[in-house]
């Protein structure tokens, strides 16, 4: 969509504009009732929404929530919109609201580890996403040393210089005047800058950064980034400009939003609300049908508990009685107490395409604790190439990762259950070209050993008692922490989160590093080695959700299992 460039604070725009004239037809059918009109204003208006929520809250697991609700509240609302050139900061101003609100609401929560490790923050999806490199990288990850209400404002600020807001829409969303808007920006773009000098400081090879950092545990806050600041400032390696360092405004110009995740879809449930009110305001038979999507797509069936609030899917086809296996915190961990009852849902019906080798990955026992792990065999290696790069991270359904050549390849599992606990619908390999093995589990845990100070085990990483489970399919294999697989070929990766929340992070490893995993426990009170599955043949174990074709939907790529 093309702009004018504009110096900062300009008003008026050159082109086609996104809002005005171009939306007051649209807006004006969509109040009076015209279900076509309110689908393509929701279709057009959630990239903004996505974009400004997405960098306020720095891709927390909120952010699918925020967004669905300030959409929701906009739909709701829309019939007392009087003027529908003023629609998109009216919209801004809502979705700003529901920022602050999940803020106070969150206030008082303490966080836990899943939450402090965020899988995939915003900045690191502008940076894949938009491919941005050199100093417009920088910028973007500068944003994680930002505090909230910087991030907040930071958030308008990026789309006023992109060309997607004006200097008045943003002061109409903080809610101030103008002036005190350009004062607020300022003092913002001189901590960005702060930020972005640790960014750059900490990407050097300064010979004392290491021991100021020692005790840092990579996670950015306010305190670290005084610190780090005042190093700077003192150090000559550190200060010293290697190039120009160009304003942010000047880098931002012209990038366009990132974009909505694929399969992004808003959900009714979450906000709150019913077919029947949606019907109320005008929603169309097809906005309705994606709101009201089940949470999880399903293989064959489906038991939905409670009302909807988790599906927990079945296997395409009824397993053998497997021999008994020991309870593990898997096994044990219950959900919260409630009835479920049986709900016929659609059958999928993927390809099954038979698979090298013999063995197929099953549910197995956990080690003993401290147990050390068979040496692990060592194939042949000349690197993975990565679409994602180095680090791949992946929160939401739909996101994908391809990945080529003869080597290791580690998925790092984050699960959410504070956020929203219920089925987990498993990732799934497709579009296999190769062998892929899965050869080892290691990160010190499984994700269904008990939490730190949990009593009696009952909270494990699959979630507790109070905030509910994250549960698995019938007869999948329990992930760890990380996981370790062999890929010879080329194969696709994609999330398929569709009830609990949860997110991968996929790096191309090597054996070295997988052997050191499984091998070494963690530094303080060792819970587990870890486990090696190669056998060093062919029929090493594979994934469970294994396919060489690409579905439409990868989520019904079948389970294969001995179970």
């Amino acid at each position: 969509m093309a702009k004018k460039v504009r110096s900062e604070g300009e008003e008026t725009r050159g082109g086609t504009d996104v809002d005005g004239r171009e939306w007051r037809s649209t807006i004006a059918a969509a109040q009076a009732g015209d279900r076509r009109a309110l689908d393509e204003l929701v279709a057009g208006w959630l990239p903004l929404v996505y974009n400004i929520v997405g960098r306020a809250l720095n891709g927390h697991a909120d952010v699918d929530d925020v967004v669905q609700e300030t959409m929701l509240r906009a739909v709701d609302n829309l019939g007392a919109l009087r003027d529908p050139d003023s629609f998109r900061s009216w919209l801004v101003a809502i979705a700003m609201r529901q920022i602050r609100d999940r803020a106070r609401r969150r206030t008082s929560e303490t966080l836990d580890d899943s939450a402090g490790d965020q899988a995939a923050d915003f900045a690191e999806l502008t940076v894949l996403r938009l491919q941005l490199e050199g100093q417009r990288r920088e910028v973007a990850e500068a944003v994680r040393w930002l505090d909230d209400e910087d991030r907040q404002l930071l958030s308008l600020w990026w789309l006023e210089v992109a060309g997607e807001l004006t200097r008045r829409e943003l002061a109409a969303a903080v809610g101030i005047s103008r002036q005190h808007a350009a004062v607020r920006v300022q003092r913002m773009k001189e901590r960005l800058e702060t930020a972005r000098g640790i960014v750059r400081a900490l990407d050097s090879s300064c010979p004392e950064l290491p021991e100021v950092t020692a005790r840092w545990d990579g996670r950015p806050d306010s305190v670290w980034r005084k610190r780090l600041a005042r190093h700077i400032r003192g150090c000559a390696s550190c200060s010293g400009a290697r190039e120009v360092v160009v304003p942010a405004e000047r880098l931002l110009v012209g990038i366009a939003l990132v974009p909505v995740p694929v399969g992004f879809t808003l959900s009714l449930a979450l906000g709150g609300k019913t077919a029947a009110a949606a019907t109320g305001v005008g929603w169309s038979a097809k906005v309705i049908s994606a709101l009201t999507k089940p949470a999880v797509a399903v293989t064959a069936g489906a038991t939905i508990v409670a009302g909807g609030a988790y599906v927990v899917t079945q296997t395409p086809d009824k397993p053998p009685p497997r021999a008994a296996v020991s309870p593990t915190a898997a096994s044990t961990a219950r959900p919260p107490s409630r009835t479920p009852s049986a709900t016929p849902s659609p059958s999928a019906s993927p390809t099954r395409t038979d698979v090298y080798g013999t063995v197929v990955d099953a549910v197995d026992r956990a080690p003993e604790p401290d147990a050390r792990p068979r040496a692990l065999p060592h194939r042949p290696e000349s690197g993975i190439t990565s679409t994602g790069g180095a680090k791949a991270v992946m929160q939401h359904r739909g996101d994908s990762v391809t990945l080529s050549g003869k080597g290791y390849v580690l998925v790092r599992w984050q699960i959410s259950p504070k956020s929203r606990p219920g089925a987990l619908v498993m990732p799934a390999w497709t579009g296999l070209e190769g062998k892929l093995f899965h050869v080892a589990s290691g990160g010190g845990r499984r994700m269904d050993d008990a939490l730190a100070g949990s009593p009696d085990g009952y909270a494990t990483g699959m979630g507790g008692p109070d905030i509910g489970y994250a549960v698995l399919p019938s007869g999948t294999q329990q992930m760890w922490q990380n996981e370790y697989y062999y890929l010879d070929g080329t194969v696709t990766l994609t999330v398929n989160e569709r009830g609990a929340d949860y997110g991968l992070i996929v790096f191309p490893s090597s054996w070295d590093e997988a052997s050191m995993d499984v091998t070494t426990g963690p530094a303080q009170g060792a819970i587990r080695y870890g486990l090696v599955r190669d056998n060093g043949e062919n029929t090493a174990p594979v994934p469970q959700y294994l396919t060489r074709s690409t579905p439409t939907d990868p989520a019904t790529v079948a389970q294969r299992s001995r179970v």
